[in-house]
């Protein structure tokens, strides 16, 4: 089975490029079969890991980030994979 896990924070204004240098950093032991990071308007930072394991797995997650960085508490969200098509 695949399960992706997201991971979405909106940085304080202006430190946008701050806080994807940080989530970039962050290292998860042990490591995901996939990672990707995304930016997107407004400060808005995405990270989305894939793993072969069960929808309930306990699972590395981003830890929170700085209070500094973030307008808000870094969002949440775990999928299960149902393939292609």
């Amino acid at each position: 089975m695949s399960v992706a896990l997201m991971w979405e924070a909106r940085a304080r204004e202006g430190r946008g490029p701050e806080l994807l240098a940080w989530a970039r950093a962050q290292v998860l032991a042990p490591a995901p079969t996939r990672r990707e990071t995304f930016q997107a308007p407004q400060d808005r930072v995405l990270v989305i890991t894939w793993w072969d394991a069960a929808y309930d797995a306990d699972l590395p997650e981003l830890a929170e980030p700085p209070v500094e960085l973030v307008s808000r508490p870094p969002h949440r969200w775990r999928f299960e994979s149902l393939g292609q098509g």
